[in-house]
C-alpha cells in the first residue's frame, strides 16, 4: 500500500510562485512514475505533469509548459511540482498520484495506482 500527501498549496496573486511537495511512504518514490494532475470546480479532472521512475523523461500539459516543472528528491521520498508565473486559470485542487512496477509515466488519470488527498491552490487576479 502507498500513501501520498500534497502539502504546499495556498492562496497566491496572480504572478506569484508556490511549490507543492507531495511525499509517499509505503514504497520508494524511485520505483514509481508520479504524476500531477488538478480539478477546478466544475471541470475533470486534467493531467498536469509527470515524471517516470527513471527521472529521465518529464512531461506537461501545454498550458504549464515553460511555467511548471516537475523533480524529485528520491532521498527524501518526495516529488515536487514548482509553479512559476501562476495565473488565475492554475487555481484547482491538485492531485498526486503514482504509478507502481517501474512503469511509464502517463497522461490518463486511470493508468495510476495511488492517489494523494488533494492540495488546494488559489491564484488571485
Amino acid at each position: 500500500q502507498v500513501q501520498l500527501v500534497e502539502s504546499g498549496g495556498g492562496l497566491v496573486q496572480a504572478g506569484g510562485s508556490l511549490r507543492l511537495s507531495c511525499t509517499a511512504s509505503g514504497r520508494t518514490v524511485n520505483s514509481m512514475s508520479m504524476g500531477w494532475f488538478r480539478q477546478a470546480p466544475g471541470k475533470e479532472r486534467e493531467f498536469v505533469a509527470a515524471i517516470t521512475w527513471s527521472s529521465t523523461i518529464t512531461s506537461y500539459t501545454d498550458s504549464v509548459k515553460g511555467r511548471f516543472t516537475i523533480s524529485r528528491d528520491n532521498a527524501k521520498n518526495t516529488v515536487y511540482l514548482q509553479m512559476n508565473s501562476l495565473t488565475p486559470e492554475d487555481t484547482a485542487v491538485y492531485y498526486c498520484a503514482a504509478r507502481v512496477g517501474f512503469k511509464s509515466s502517463s497522461r490518463y488519470s486511470g493508468d495510476y495506482d495511488y492517489w494523494g488527498q488533494g492540495t488546494q491552490v488559489t491564484v488571485s487576479s
